[in-house]
């Protein structure tokens, strides 16, 4: 059987013997080669050398221009090839001849299309390279990775039908030609890998340059589906700084005219957005074919999305760099406009104007829209981390941190342990408290990802990923600093190591089933549900069956509970006070229908899309679970329903006849997002009709959640220009730094009329007194003022384990509310020797009313009297 050896040269004269005498060597069995050598235009002799073994072997030389690197050197000897089956190989050596007939063997007989000599798998390695090489390869496959499943997508040794190589795109250009075949071929090329041993070469230079890595950069983009281009990119340049000199312009006019920098902000990016979109659309994107150029659609609506897409980042570098950098606003918008640009481009190139290439395929246009959107929801997340104010809730919990400990009242410790970590790095501001928030979320995405390819493959793991970064229960927990974020984490690795024991039968998956289980025990109670629902697999699946008969569950357990431990010692000291307060206090509360209020919570932490499609695709594992036929997939099928199902069922059964919590769910439909994934793809693969519609809506649902992210933080960070804010403080988190001020302002008033310490009372449960804690003690946040409602008999959670009434007798105290009925009840009188009237105070934000409060001031305070049960009306 004949087979064509492709090698491309370029000045090998010391290598090139060597190379075909080996070549020749594996001739035998029924296989023999034809060699053709493709020059890209030698001058040390190589020519000449293979001109001689022209005369007595089977070798051709191929003349090449050079042009488009060793990939149109590659195709152009192809087209002259006389055998079905092509092998490419380098010419330096490194490529080890006597691994050809394993090479060529599978695609010979049908089982592959494609094989590759991989360095990365088993068996396979590198001898002889430099530490930059090794590096430069791994980045090289990193960067590939989206676009194909391979090991090792940068090879350059491999064999594949005649056909799939001419297949390649005509504009191929650089020196991974593999790469091209692989990721754009329609059909999809099945591909195998088998091991080499890659060497470095002993002669001649290597040819691998700064121009051969931007060519494999720029087809990595255009094999992803980008309309990218050095033409495209210098014209968007070219419009994108004509752009945003007429942005600075106006920018600057609008601010010497004394407009807010929120105002000028919006109105420049609104005058340039009209002008590049016109000069975009008409120029630097306009439709490209191969007979010429001819008028490009107007996708307006997707134009606006990404538009603004790029105000959201914009709108945060802006913010970020004049209130935490302390830039000029002048400098601070330079620097917003060149991260909208960048965000502006690639929405362009490959959301807007995407290439129109068949051969790039809708899966891995999800793959790479997956990428984008986890890029785009960290640096959103990250961004306004410092801009936002903190919710009460998380002020509460940095409370805690300063009053570390091994358990609270109402939750364990893993949020106040966290808060303490990275504040202690970048100080008491709202960035420290949420930065563990931030890098949690990586966590969840990362076990998530492996749940997902596990249960349905690596293109599902990447649509996970992207379900992930935007469905708002997980955006949030990335963004906020509450237990639900390392709870989250805790629980998407639980199930990722449950898939792995219990599916997978791997004994060691157990360890990490029991430290998920243990951390997430230490962040919030209610990951404990996960337990029977392992209990529930196990004894209805057949093969997950044999566990209950081993220690490794029995270890789990008790390494979980080892983790858990400091929580048990903190209850046993203080009465099975927390346990109490999750357990039965919750089930002896006053009678409430909220199952419908469930639904409704589940639909904004979903949105109704994904709600549906969860329903959906639950409903359709319910069918798999009765057919007949596949036994792995009934398998998947179960868990994803018991782990979805058994922790909700709680929770509709609570709902029944108590009240429910917006954010209860959240963590219990990470088993379901590797269904709705993989339904995604199924859709995307083999739909038509309505299914094509459901897929776009979703595309575009995707989109436009993200665009709401954007424009809801900034307008919590700086409201909207030229009205300030519809809705502010308590409704939002907005104005209560402000709010902050004027109560240290109230503070200081008192200071210099007593000559004593006022203690600051908020007057709710723990919102108010939080948020004084933090906002309201100026530069010393630990003084310790903000005490907490406790000190005149109403319960106020862990404020009463922190503050003891007997120690404040005597001295004033400022309670505050932002509710009147709270500051008029009678029972405040008791606890003071002169109490004031009510007043009003209100609060304003960048000029502009956010909100306001109540207050009383009350002299000589006399100590408490708890009043057991008593709630504030």
């Amino acid at each position: 059987m004949l087979v064509s050896v492709v090698v491309p040269t370029l000045n090998e004269v010391g290598n090139i013997d060597d190379l075909l005498t080996a070549i020749f060597r594996q001739c035998g069995d029924s296989l023999d080669f034809e060699v053709l050598v493709a020059d890209g235009g030698s001058t040390d002799g190589t020519i000449e050398r293979v001109r001689a073994w022209e005369e007595r072997a089977d070798v051709r030389l191929v003349p090449c221009d050079g042009r488009r690197g060793l990939a149109g050197d590659v195709l152009q000897a192809a087209a002259l090839a006389r055998a079905e089956v092509v092998v490419v190989m380098d010419a330096d050596l490194s490529h080890p001849p006597d691994r050809l007939p394993a090479i060529v063997r599978p695609v010979l007989d049908g089982s592959s299309d494609m094989v590759l000599g991989s360095r990365f798998v088993a068996g396979g390695g590198i001898s002889g390279w430099p530490l930059w090489r090794l590096i430069l390869s791994r980045l090289g496959a990193a960067l590939a990775w989206p676009l194909t499943d391979v090991k090792d997508p940068m090879s350059g040794f491999f064999a594949v039908r005649r056909e799939r190589l001419l297949a390649v795109d005509a504009q191929a250009a650089g020196f991974k030609i593999a790469l091209e075949i692989i990721a754009g071929s329609t059909p999809s090329v099945r591909v195998s890998e088998i091991p080499i041993i890659f060497t470095d070469r002993v002669h001649g230079e290597s040819k691998l340059g700064s121009a051969e890595l931007t060519a494999y950069l720029h087809r990595l983009l255009v094999l992803a589906g980008g309309r990218i281009s050095p033409g495209n990119a210098v014209r968007f340049a070219a419009v994108g700084f004509s752009g945003a000199c007429v942005d600075l312009l106006s920018f600057q006019v609008l601010i010497a005219l004394s407009a807010a920098m929120n105002t000028a902000h919006l109105a420049s990016f609104c005058v340039a957005t009209a002008w590049n979109y016109y000069f975009n659309a008409r120029w630097a994107f306009a439709a490209e074919t191969m007979h010429g150029k001819e008028r490009a659609p107007r996708p307006y609506g997707r134009f606006i999305l990404v538009c603004l897409l790029a105000l959201g980042i914009r709108g945060g570098v802006l913010e970020a760099g004049v209130g935490m950098l302390g830039l000029a606003p002048l400098a601070a918008i330079v620097c917003a406009i060149g991260a909208a640009a960048i965000v502006s481009y690639l929405g362009l190139a490959f959301f807007v104007f995407p290439s129109a290439d068949a051969r790039v395929s809708h899966t891995v246009r999800w793959r790479v829209a997956a990428i984008g959107v986890v890029v785009y929801a960290s640096m959103l997340r990250l961004l306004f981390l410092g801009l936002v104010d903190l919710l009460p809730q998380e002020a509460y919990y940095w409370n805690y941190a300063q009053h570390l400990d091994i358990g609270y009242l109402d939750h364990p410790p893993m949020v106040a342990w966290l808060i303490w970590a990275t504040t202690g790095l970048f100080g008491d501001n709202e960035f420290g408290v949420r930065f563990a928030a931030w890098l949690g979320w990586f966590a969840t995405a990362f076990f998530s990802f492996g749940l997902a390819r596990q249960l349905f493959g690596r293109s599902a793991a990447f649509v996970s990923l992207l379900l992930v970064a935007v469905l708002p229960f997980f955006f949030t927990t990335g963004l906020l600093m509450t237990p639900d974020a390392p709870l989250a984490a805790a629980w998407a690795g639980t199930l990722y190591f449950l898939a792995r024991a219990m599916i997978g039968g791997r004994r060691h998956a157990w360890w990490g089933v029991g430290v998920g289980l243990g951390l997430g025990m230490l962040s919030k109670y209610t990951i404990v549900l996960l337990v029977p629902a392992m209990g529930l697999f196990m004894l209805t699946d057949v093969q997950a069956r044999k566990w209950l008969k081993r220690p490794d569950p029995y270890v789990a357990a008790m390494l979980a509970l080892l983790i858990f431990s400091p929580v048990i010692y903190w209850n046993t000291e203080n009465g099975f006070a927390s346990f109490a307060f999750q357990g039965a206090r919750r089930i002896e509360a006053a009678f409430r229908f909220s199952l419908p209020l469930l639904g409704a919570y589940a639909v904004i932490l979903l949105t109704p899309l994904g709600l549906v499609a969860v329903l959906g695709v639950l409903w359709a594992h319910c069918e798999h679970l009765g057919a007949t036929g596949d036994e792995g997939r009934r398998r998947v099928a179960r868990f994803i329903l018991i782990f979805t199902l058994i922790p909700l069922s709680v929770f509709v059964a609570f709902s029944l006849v108590r009240d429910v919590k917006l954010n209860w769910t959240g963590p219990l439909w990470l088993a379901a997002v590797p269904a709705v994934s993989a339904a995604i793809l199924s859709i995307v693969e083999n739909g038509a009709g309505f299914k094509r519609a459901a897929h776009r809506l979703s595309g575009s649902a995707i989109a436009i959640a993200l665009v709401f992210y954007g424009l809801a933080l900034n307008y919590l960070a700086s409201g909207v220009p030229g009205i300030g804010y519809v809705v502010g403080l308590p409704t939002l988190p907005v104005a209560w730094r402000e709010f902050g001020r004027e109560a240290a302002g109230l503070a200081q008033e008192v200071r210099q009329e007593t000559g004593q310490e006022p203690l600051m009372i908020g007057l709710d449960t723990y919102n108010i007194a939080s948020q004084l804690a933090f906002y309201g003690s100026g530069d010393d946040r630990r003084t310790g003022n903000s005490v907490g409602r406790g000190i005149v008999g109403l319960p106020d959670l862990m404020y009463g384990y922190w503050h003891r009434p007997e120690a404040l007798r005597g001295r004033p105290a400022i309670m505050i509310s932002v509710k009147r009925r709270h500051i008029d009840v009678p029972v405040l009188d008791q606890h003071f020797a002169v109490l004031s009237e009510p007043r009003e105070k209100r609060i304003d934000k960048h000029g502009t009313p956010a909100g306001r409060f109540y207050y009383r001031i009350g002299y000589g305070y006399r100590g408490a009297d708890p009043a057991e049960g008593w709630e504030a009306p």
